[in-house]
């Protein structure tokens, strides 16, 4: 269990709102950024949030002393599987491809350098946007990233191996891959 995230369960003085306030005060921007990163659009990013944040809020008692976060972080990929599912998102083709200059190490370029990350992640389909966030912005280890997801371990290694594939010959990238490469 967290302790940094949540309050302890066996707190005796502790409500359920008072302890699930205490993990939400920890939790939600870890939360928002993951489905930000799974969605590609603040607005979406901020209702899985929030509604990751309700079904947790629902299922705060049958938690006991497993790690809230975790549960949380499931109940987000899962809805952003849903979601997805419903709208069937293709990508979008453009008619041409913008031309994007070399970057510095400023601030504004680093801001850019994620913009086109995000956009970039947003060409990649869900299974594979769900793969690369949790094995490289959560950190999770393939196995990890499997149970996360509820696939097999060949399927995270595939899916990773395709996405990676696509990102490094994404033209949204390719100024920061450059640019990266020349240093």
């Amino acid at each position: 269990m967290r302790r940094s995230i949540e309050a302890p369960r066996g707190d005796p003085g502790g409500d359920r709102d008072t302890q699930f306030q205490a993990f939400m005060g920890g939790a939600t921007q870890r939360l928002y950024r993951v489905a930000y990163l799974l969605s590609g659009d603040a607005g979406e990013a901020e209702e899985l949030t929030q509604h990751t944040l309700v079904r947790t809020y629902a299922a705060w008692e049958r938690l006991d002393d497993g790690d809230a976060y975790a549960y949380a972080r499931r109940i987000l990929v899962n809805l952003h599987s849903d979601w997805w599912r419903r709208r069937r998102r293709r990508e979008r083709p453009v008619p041409q491809v913008p031309e994007r200059v070399a970057h510095g190490a400023d601030p504004a370029e680093a801001a850019l350098d994620r913009t086109s990350l995000a956009r970039a992640m947003r060409h990649l389909s869900r299974r594979e946007r769900s793969v690369i966030v949790c094995r490289y912005y959560l950190d999770l280890t393939e196995q990890q990233t499997a149970a996360e997801l509820g696939v097999a371990l060949g399927t995270v290694k595939s899916a990773c191996a395709r996405a990676l594939r696509k990102l490094r010959v994404d033209p949204d990238l390719s100024p920061i891959v450059h640019h990266q490469g020349a240093q």
